[in-house]
Order: structure tokens, then C-alpha cells, then sequence
């Protein structure tokens, strides 16, 4: 069998952790980086097999800074025929500029607090979220190709909107890291005349600032990137904030026990995952050949909570006509299938042994 061919533009933590990843899974890796001594660190340390482009590429992963991924892809796009994906934290402007059939907008919701190549996993992935952001143009067979390969590397995939992803990244990504640096600077400027502070500093106070330890160089991007949805999120932040001051200034201490108990409940309640699936079930949906069925369909799984496990596009030789088979967990089958009817699709669904 002929080794399948993939490149990485960008060889940082996670570009390295991708190029580690694909390896891992038999592929044939090339790398670019804007320092050379960086792209021949990753073939040197198991992230890629060479250093330069790749022509014959199936797919290219672009994990370089937000602001010059449309302009990396575009470039991809024309000088190579298979996928191209990104691995950003921000999408809609990318998608905005990129509407391609080729191309797919993504974000692995993985990190380390390890920088660089240096930091590289090959299992950085497993068990994290890897978000696709599929839009009308998006071919079918793009989406499906690279869920299936990000699944390989152990993670769960899901599919939203890119200015729904935007907006929940600023929430629980973005507002957060620069919450964690505010905190550590301040703490750093009361140290200068309380020299033990940072000493004292232990258990919790390193837990909430952990996040302002990573690379500082990407965040001005992601930032500007995402701004709207950064601002409106620090909004709501310092009018919490705003409360519970006034709650403390007021001795109130039946509104700070509500407000401690209901972040504690939502806190233990965060979701660890899907957990292992038991029984599967296909659920087989006739969709019109046109642009954009895979993104309508795609986000409403996600919008329910059901994670497709894998899918797959079978197209029809009588006419513009085919079928989306989905695999989920068959306790989830009829969930999605009352959502598909709901949207006017006419899904069946059937158990699998």
C-alpha cells in the first residue's frame, strides 16, 4: 500500500504533536517552519520524516499564528490538491476569508505546559475535543476525512458553527488565560514590596494562574482575532466581579454561599467526556447533493450533545441524491433522529450488533 502523505506548516507544540501523531499512525511527514533550524528540530526529535514542501499531500495541517492562516491556506490550496485544515483558536475570520471545498476550519482543544516543539506529544490529543467548523462550501468528504483522522489521534470530534465556537472559546479558553495573567501580574507587583508573596503562593492561587504560563506571542492574535467576543466576555466577568464585591463589602453572607454553592455545583458537574460507547447505532439520512448538508447536519449533533463516531457519504449515480450514514451511540439514536425530523430530514435509524 502507498504511505499516506501529509505536511505541517508551523512546528510549535501542537503542530509538532500533530506531525508526532500522524507518524504514530504510519503517515509520511513533511514539515515547514519560518526558522529552518526549528523544521529540521521536528524531523530530528520524530515530529516529521523531512523538511519542505509536499505537493502529493492528502492533507496539510497549518498550525502557524491566527492572523497568517488565510493567507498560509490559500497557498496550500494552490499548490496541492488534497485538504487543508487548520489547528487555530479562533475561526470565524478564517472561515470568513477561506471558503473553499477543500478546506475545513479546526481547533484541538489540547495544550501542555510545555512550549514548543520541544514539548511535542504524540498523545497530546487523546481525550481532548478537536472542534470542526464546516460551512457551506465545505465539501462532505473534507469534513469526513479529517474527523477521521483527528479521531485516530484520540480525540472527539465536534462540529460547530465558526462564530459559535468564537464565542464559547472566549468563555472557556480566552477570558480565562488573560484572567490567570491579570492575576499573576498583580500578584508580581504586590510582591515587589511583599517579598514573601510569591512564596506563599501554593495550591489553589498556582491551579487558576497555571494557564498564563504558556506562550505569550500568540495571544496579541488571538485577541484581535476574537475581540468582540473577548471584550463581551470580560464584560460579564467584571460585572460578576462587580457583585461580589458588593456582596463582601456588604457582609452578605447568604448571597456569597449561593453564589459559592452554585459554582461548586456547576464545577463538579463539568462533562469528562463521552466515556466508552457500548452499542452503536447508524443513522442514515438522505440529504440533496448541494453545499452545506454535512455543516447543517454536522452542528446539529453537536447542538443535541450527540457525538457522531464516525460517518461516512455515500453519493447516488440516479441523481443529485445521497446519503449521510452516522454512527453514534445507539442510547443517543433517537435523539438525533427526532432533531433531523424536527429540521425536515427523513432519517432512519438501525441497531448495530
Amino acid at each position: 500500500m502507498t504511505q499516506r502523505r501529509a505536511a505541517v506548516i508551523g512546528t510549535g507544540l501542537i503542530g509538532g504533536s500533530v506531525g508526532m501523531a500522524l507518524r504514530k499512525h504510519g503517515w509520511h511527514v513533511s514539515v515547514m517552519d519560518l526558522d529552518p533550524a526549528v523544521a529540521q528540530q521536528a524531523v530530528d526529535l520524530g515530529a516529521a520524516d523531512r523538511v519542505g514542501p509536499d505537493p502529493d499531500a492528502e492533507i496539510t495541517f497549518l498550525a502557524a499564528p491566527v492572523g497568517s492562516i488565510p493567507e498560509l491556506a490559500r497557498h496550500a490550496l494552490e499548490t496541492t490538491q488534497g485538504i487543508v485544515t487548520d489547528v487555530g483558536s479562533t475561526k470565524a475570520e478564517i472561515c470568513r476569508q477561506i471558503r473553499h471545498p477543500r478546506f475545513v476550519g479546526g481547533h484541538p482543544m489540547a495544550g501542555s505546559e510545555q512550549d514548543g516543539i520541544i514539548g511535542s506529544d504524540p498523545d497530546l490529543f487523546g481525550g481532548a475535543m478537536w472542534v470542526l467548523t464546516p460551512v457551506a462550501e465545505t465539501d462532505e468528504s473534507t469534513f469526513a476525512t479529517v474527523a477521521s483522522i483527528v479521531r485516530h489521534f484520540g480525540c472527539e470530534v465536534i462540529a460547530l458553527a465558526p462564530e459559535v465556537h468564537d464565542n464559547l472559546v472566549a468563555q472557556v479558553s480566552h477570558v480565562p488565560h488573560l484572567t490567570a495573567a491579570s492575576l499573576m501580574c498583580l500578584a508580581a507587583d504586590t510582591s515587589v514590596e511583599h517579598r514573601a508573596l510569591l512564596r506563599l503562593a501554593a495550591g489553589g492561587f498556582r491551579d487558576m494562574t497555571r494557564i498564563s504560563s504558556g506562550r505569550a506571542s500568540i495571544w496579541p492574535d488571538i485577541c484581535i482575532a476574537n475581540r468582540a467576543a473577548i471584550v463581551d466576555g470580560l464584560e460579564r466577568l467584571i460585572a460578576g466581579l462587580e457583585d461580589v464585591r458588593d456582596k463582601v463589602a456588604n457582609q452578605d453572607r447568604a448571597g456569597l454561599l449561593d453564589l459559592l454553592n452554585k459554582a461548586r455545583t456547576a464545577r463538579i458537574n463539568l462533562p469528562t467526556g463521552y466515556g466508552v460507547v457500548e452499542r452503536v447505532a447508524e443513522v442514515a439520512v438522505p440529504i440533496p447533493d448541494r453545499p452545506g448538508e454535512i455543516a447543517a447536519i454536522a452542528t446539529l449533533a453537536t447542538e443535541l450533545d450527540v457525538n457522531i463516531l464516525d460517518l461516512e457519504i455515500g453519493h447516488s449515480s440516479e441523481g443529485p441524491r445521497g446519503v449521510m450514514l452516522l454512527m453514534v451511540d445507539a442510547a443517543l439514536g433517537e435523539r438525533l433522529v427526532g432533531g433531523l425530523m424536527a429540521r425536515g430530514y427523513h432519517p432512519t435509524l438501525r441497531q448495530l450488533d
